[in-house]
């Protein structure tokens, strides 16, 4: 099993900042993409950012310019950093790594989500 904890959600004012941390912990060897979506009430979940192994990011057009995925691989922590927030980031933000874990005959592949952070931007 892998365990995700993510902290640093909380309501801030439009133009704001938050970062958000994961840190993952469990059966794995390797951790291979790790990154962040977010769920808005009455909507589906969207992929926010994404980071791989060789620290290659993917962003959501929404979030270009204002936001930074990063990772500390000695830690199995991903970073969120988001600057200038705005009224419609409000969400609940999930934390989600893609492991490996040692299997009979190779390894196998697991997708991991957190329980999510409430973000809260108010204008």
């Amino acid at each position: 099993q892998v365990q995700l904890v993510e902290s640093g959600g909380g309501l801030v004012q439009a133009g704001g900042s938050l970062r958000l941390s994961c840190a993952a912990s469990g059966s794995f060897f390797s951790i291979n993409a790790m990154g962040w979506y977010r769920q808005q009430p009455g909507k589906q979940r969207e992929l926010v950012a994404v980071i791989n192994s060789g620290g290659v990011t993917n962003y959501a057009d929404s979030v270009k310019g204002r936001f930074s995925i990063s990772r500390d691989n000695a830690k199995n922590t991903v970073y969120l950093q988001m600057n200038s927030l705005k009224p419609e980031d409000t969400a609940v933000y999930y934390c989600n790594t893609r492991t490996l874990r040692r299997v009979v005959g190779g390894s196998a592949v697991d997708d991991n989500w957190g329980r999510g952070t409430q973000v809260t931007v108010s204008s």
